[in-house]
């Protein structure tokens, strides 16, 4: 087993994971029993893909949306062309 790559005391290190995992079972694990583990690996990634991923704002596109940044840029470009 491998410790946290953070220092003692770094709350910071495990936050945005626990908001994810929060997240998470609040929307997919918890939403009902599951059958077989592939269906509960499917509805993970479902999720994550189609709403998770689709609604967080990201740094690396300037604290838009996927969504947002892709409606800006194809207007830039449909502009442009």
């Amino acid at each position: 087993m491998t410790g946290s790559m953070g220092r003692v005391r770094a709350c910071g290190d495990n936050a945005a994971m626990e908001s994810f995992f929060a997240l998470l079972q609040k929307n997919v694990l918890d939403r009902r029993s599951w059958v077989t583990r592939e269906d509960l690996r499917i509805a993970i990634v479902a999720w994550i893909e189609r709403t998770y991923h689709r609604r967080r704002r990201q740094v690396t596109l300037g604290r838009l949306t996927p969504i947002e940044y892709e409606s800006i840029m194809n207007t830039q470009a449909t502009q442009a062309a």
